[in-house]
């Protein structure tokens, strides 16, 4: 480490971050030795188990609760109601979740808590409590809440320009519709909560939650004391990626008003149908909208509106669909937009933040929109999209200028080249031809993704970093663990701040007590946060040190370096140890721990307007894969996907390829075989969902997996004003996966005339594609004159010329 202060994005030589290591915890987790919050419950003594008393209905209002009988079944303790609560009945920030409702508002809403001493005294005790609900009219689709008015929050816009102007100066013009399907979380780890209370009455909860401090928000405020009598730790989280963001503090409430009321510690984990029947999910979108094209197939214009199923409270959803509207424009240049954003209240669960919190959706909505026209338009799709990627200089529609927007194009060329997609393309065209009921398709999607919090305020970290007299270390930073490799980040980058080698560098479990006032380990900013906390508390160290060493070398401080343990000094023939140096600095009473803070600078964000810069960078990728869709079934297999991502200088190479693949596969089951149903009948199990267990509920397994994957980090992707040049790799990978959806389209395609358009349903389920591929088979019989060529090459070049298209194109199409 050289003297001075270091900008925020040099990286010195010997960095330990940027090289290959394990995950920090990747041991315990394959040995089953790691402890998650539950494990807690056989080190506790004495502790109580909660089982919730859920309504079968989905809408409807509770008129009276008897739990005598519940007390009377052996081991139950207590029944938690409302009428326990010391402060604040309600479990969000909106004021709009009761904790105990008399309202129910989905099927499964738990109206009442039993404590037992064994979980089957519980579960038995929530069964003997007598609910009488007075059932209410339940709207359970988007459909019905559009038609009956049923929104909540603020509606939001988005726009730039004239788009009338703009539409009716484009010779192409083009209108659709979209229903894009909610995601379950499945997480490994159910929500759990492990609560305790001291002889003082200071409440300690184990969470399994992405975010602590709101976690310790609401339960204080629901137990009626101050924020400081409240800690709130997570060891780790097996999984959550936005589930575990604003859901699990109603739960741990539970668990903490469990504990002060009976002074014994209170177990609360939902098993996997409680899971995903009381939590909430990624957000389902309707999309309308009506796009021009100019005679170049440039966009001129696009104005739609999206519609999130926000469930029946506020959550995130406001945010979420702020996300949404800023991401509908992906890595185009739109001149005129507007877009009109709502959010309806149904009685669901709660939906809520998952991975890329609205991006998808937004996203999703134009890359829908240009693979169904560009049949309409005779281009390939891969040239629509290449003619309309952002330039240079150019901003999006809510004024934020595309910094790098070059990159956009480096990557998609360099994916052309190392995918070789000219010459597969050609082979998809030979295979189409020769076979009647397979056909193949190949797709190339670009992602471009906002990194940072829309919510300015929530864009500050701190970290606490301890050196102990030995010249061991300990760091404790506001992020969480859920798998994802933050620990593994920060013990990297604490390692490269301080000279060290990683063996040296500890790191203690999230806790309220050591670093308050943190925002959520979301937004893929865990790093970007708190890699500039924990850099910062180690640069203060290290320049006391600093002073330390120079004296003891007899040289300038400036001139101390710190590398791999050993402390030098230019000019001086001697080295000292890091160890010696740290001892030296005790002797001297030189302060040896660091509080540091961190804030993103260079936002602003008007959320009134929609208008501002809220993003610090924007992640760029693109994935190009084939697959193979079967005529009879519908079914499909992925063959092969080649990606190339920017992850900037990347902290942590081996993670960072895991968050990237992973990314791309949970994108994939959303997009094509994650499908949530409820069941919207109008009898007595109106409202039930029906995928409540990985029996009913497709998940993405080693079957769905490309037999082909292949990962490239862009290079000389350096960001600077980030923590040693990297760039977030958590949601933007997840968009990879449009390129699977998109690739089944044009297979579809294949089965029928030459421009024929595709409507594909999401999630495109093998259901979904079967009727698309249907509907193509009779366009196709319809006009045998002109039976489909197979793909146009996906190698047209970009020279402005448009090629002449397979039918002459209407001015407006419903597409």
């Amino acid at each position: 480490m050289t003297a001075g202060t270091n900008p925020l994005a040099d990286r010195p030589e010997g960095a330990v971050v940027g090289v290959e290591v394990p995950h920090e915890s990747a041991r315990l987790h394959v040995t089953g030795a790691a402890l998650y919050t539950d494990d807690l419950v056989a080190r506790t003594q004495g502790a109580l188990h909660a089982w919730p008393v859920q309504t079968a209905v989905a809408h409807g209002r509770v008129t009276a609760m008897r739990t005598e009988a519940a007390l009377a079944v052996p081991g139950v303790v207590r029944v938690l109601t409302a009428a326990d609560v010391p402060g604040v009945n309600d479990a969000g920030v909106k004021h709009d979740e009761p904790l105990f409702p008399t309202e129910v508002c989905y099927m499964g809403h738990a109206v009442a808590w039993v404590l037992g001493e064994t979980l089957e005294a519980a579960r038995l005790g929530a069964e003997a409590v007598e609910v009488d609900v007075e059932p209410l009219p339940a709207l359970l689709t988007l459909a019905e809440a559009i038609e009956a008015g049923s929104f909540q929050g603020a509606a939001r816009t988005v726009s730039r320009g004239d788009v009338e102007a703009g539409l009716a100066r484009a010779t192409h013009r083009f209108s659709g519709e979209l229903e894009i399907g909610g995601q379950e979380h499945f997480y490994l780890e159910t929500h759990a909560a492990l609560a305790l209370v001291d002889e003082a009455g200071q409440v300690f909860v184990h969470s399994s939650t992405q975010h602590p401090s709101e976690t310790q928000e609401i339960v204080a405020h629901v137990l009626g004391l101050a924020s400081n009598e409240v800690t709130v730790q997570c060891l780790r989280m097996g999984g959550g990626f936005g589930g575990k963001e604003m859901q699990p503090h109603g739960l741990a409430a539970v668990a903490a008003l469990g504990a002060t009321l009976t002074g014994r510690p209170v177990r609360l984990r939902l098993n996997r149908t409680q899971d995903m029947t009381m939590t909430g999910k990624r957000h389902p979108f309707h999309a309308v909208w009506e796009v021009g094209f100019d005679d170049d197939a440039r966009i001129t214009a696009l104005r739609a509106t999206l519609t999130s199923d926000g469930g029946w409270s506020l959550d995130l959803s406001e945010p979420v669909l702020a996300r949404a509207l800023c991401h509908i424009d992906n890595a185009y240049w739109i001149p005129d937009i507007e877009v009109h954003g709502r959010v309806a209240r149904t009685h669901k669960t709660s939906q809520t933040a998952f991975r890329g919190f609205g991006g998808p959706q937004g996203m999703l909505v134009i890359e829908d929109l240009l693979g169904r026209v560009a049949p309409a338009l005779g281009l390939p799709a891969e040239e629509l999209r290449r003619r309309n990627f952002y330039s240079p200089g150019q901003s999006t529609p809510y004024a934020q200028p595309v910094r790098h927007a070059e990159r956009i194009v480096e990557i998609w060329d360099r994916l052309r080249a190392t995918s070789e997609l000219e010459t597969r393309a050609a082979a998809v065209e030979r295979f189409n031809a020769t076979h009647e009921h397979v056909k193949r398709g190949l797709a190339i999607t670009p992602v471009k993704f906002g990194i940072s919090f829309n919510l300015t305020a929530f864009n500050q970290a701190g970290a606490l970093v301890h050196v102990y007299k030995d010249g061991s270390v300990l760091i404790n930073h506001g992020g969480t663990e859920m798998g994802q490799g933050l620990h593994t980040k920060m013990l990297q980058v604490a390692a490269t701040a301080l000279g060290v080698p990683l063996s040296l560098v500890r790191l203690a479990p999230t806790r309220t007590d050591k670093v308050p006032n943190t925002s959520a380990t979301a937004a893929s900013s865990g790093a970007d946060l708190n890699g500039g906390a924990v850099q910062d508390a180690c640069r203060q160290i290290v320049d006391r040190l600093r002073v330390v060493a120079a004296q003891a070398l007899h040289v300038n401080p400036h001139d101390v370096r710190f590398h791999d343990g050993a402390v030098t000094g230019l000019g001086s023939a001697a080295t000292l140890s890091w160890a010696e140096v740290v001892g030296l600095a005790y002797v001297q009473r030189v302060h040896l721990s660091a509080a540091g803070y961190y804030r993103t600078e260079g936002l602003h964000w008007d959320a009134e307007r929609m208008q501002g810069s809220p993003f610090k960078y924007f992640a760029y990728g693109a994935a190009a894969t084939e697959v193979e869709v079967d005529g009879f079934t519908g079914a499909y297999r992925t063959l092969r996907t080649d990606i190339v991502h920017d992850v900037g200088d990347s902290l942590s190479p081996l993670i960072d390829l895991g968050q990237v693949e992973g990314g791309y596969v949970q994108g994939a089951g959303w997009l094509t075989l994650e499908e949530l149903r409820w069941d919207t009948s109008d009898g007595p199990t109106r409202g039930r969902l029906a995928t409540q267990a990985a029996s009913t509920y497709k998940l993405p397994s080693f079957s769905e997996m490309p037999s082909d994957l292949r990962v490239e980090f862009f290079e000389r992707a350096h960001e600077s004003g980030v923590v040693y040049g990297s760039k977030a790799v958590g949601e933007p990978p997840l968009m990879l996966a449009f390129a699977v959806r998109e690739a089944i389209r044009q297979a579809c395609a294949a089965f029928g005339p030459a421009g024929h358009v595709v409507d594909l349903g999401c999630p495109s389920t093998p259901e979904q594609v079967f009727w698309a591929v249907q509907e193509a088979r009779r366009a196709a019989a319809a006009r045998p004159e002109r039976s489909h060529a197979a793909p146009t090459r996906a190698g047209v070049p970009d020279d402005g010329a448009r090629p002449a298209p397979a039918a002459p194109a209407p001015a407006h199409v419903e597409a």
